[in-house]
């Protein structure tokens, strides 16, 4: 089968439009027909040379498509399928599936990037996150794909295997936020947005957005926000302090990616507080942190790889929440493109003119 892919041919060059000779799927794999897929930020980190990916590579690591084949053993699926393409698998059988972590997955974070085909001039292609969703089919494992029901928009279902699964798993399952604290949100691109509608839906008393971006504080207001904060103008560690009598925030979400993000949220967080760290920045960037916040003063401090999602547990919930609008897309979603516009798509989310910009034409 062929596929018509965005590749990523060498880094810092415009993507390539490229026809891609996909492997016939192997037992326990699928082919998918991609009728949506979310850039996320990390990919023109990829373009960067910043994610150790490497080309010829199709990026994007989330997608929603139709199934159009199968190989053996595929059982929950079939052709003609609605299914989601998520971020991260669940093998079931590695050490971390065992203990409950699937989103530490062996297939995930141990394997390389997958083969999925060749170009037709013979060069192996691989699918980054073992998805490569900025193509027209993909070739992926079983244990990636979900059921999705009928009704929900494919524009608002892409978001679910990257910020949706993130934030909300941030909030909920990694912070466990309890009605009526206090939670200061560092940064408000596409996965601050989600952690301002977590939080209100968890029932927090103060949302304390954090963005030198006028318009992303302007649509953190709409996604739950009660406070928002100019890291231009003030000191935000400051501010959240006098925001919260002094202490600081119960929980602060880092949803930036610097290390200066995740210095400033665990500066920002009260004693005994939680603070997850979301961002991802360059793949050899280190942290410097104040050894007391992790030992007198008690600070938790979380690492957050895909809200430590269990696809099996958590995605049911998740559309649920779309299906009934506690979740609103509106404030996270800023246009939608045909697949050859990577390269503006990109350049826009690298502006910050896009939250999130969704492929809607294959």
């Amino acid at each position: 089968m062929r596929a018509t892919a965005a590749l990523l041919e060498d880094y810092l060059r415009p993507f390539a439009l490229e026809t891609v000779d996909l492997a016939d799927p192997a037992p326990g794999q699928l082919v998918v027909r991609t009728t949506a897929a979310p850039f996320c930020s990390t990919d023109w980190m990829g373009w960067r040379a910043m994610r150790r990916k490497v080309p010829p590579v199709i990026l994007g690591h989330t997608a929603i498509g139709e199934v159009v084949a199968t190989g053996d053993a595929v059982t929950h699926v079939g052709p003609g399928d609605r299914v989601l393409v998520a971020a991260t698998p669940r093998c079931g059988t590695c050490f971390y599936c065992a203990e409950g972590r699937p989103d530490q997955c062996t297939l995930l974070m141990e394997e390389p990037d997958p083969v999925v085909g060749a170009t037709r001039d013979g060069r192996e292609v691989r699918a980054a996150g073992r998805v490569g969703g900025y193509a027209s089919h993909l070739l992926v494992d079983g244990v990636q794909v979900h059921p999705l029901p009928p009704a929900l928009p494919d524009t608002t279902a892409a978001l679910l295997g990257c910020g949706i699964s993130t934030m909300l798993g941030a909030v909920f399952t990694i912070a466990e936020v309890r009605a009526g604290q206090s939670v200061a949100i560092v940064g408000l691109g596409h996965l601050g947005q989600w952690a301002a509608q977590a939080a209100r839906l968890a029932g927090a008393g103060a949302v304390i957005g954090i963005d030198a971006h006028p318009a992303r504080r302007e649509l953190a207001t709409a996604s739950g926000a009660t406070h928002l904060v100019d890291p231009a103008r003030v000191d935000p560690v400051d501010e959240v302090r006098r925001l919260t009598a002094g202490r600081g925030a119960d929980v602060v979400i880092e949803a930036a990616g610097p290390a200066l993000a995740a210095r400033q949220a665990v500066l920002m967080c009260r004693r005994a507080g939680t603070v997850v760290l979301s961002g991802v920045d360059h793949a050899a960037t280190e942290l410097t942190l104040p050894q007391l916040a992790l030992t007198v003063h008690g600070k938790r401090i979380l690492g957050c790889q895909n809200g430590q999602v269990d696809p099996v547990a958590d995605f049911p919930r998740w559309i649920g929440m779309l299906e009934r609008g506690e979740l609103d897309p509106g404030p996270v979603v800023s246009g939608t493109y045909a697949l050859g516009e990577i390269d503006v798509v990109m350049r826009r989310s690298m502006a910050l003119e896009d939250v999130t910009g969704v492929f809607t034409e294959f």
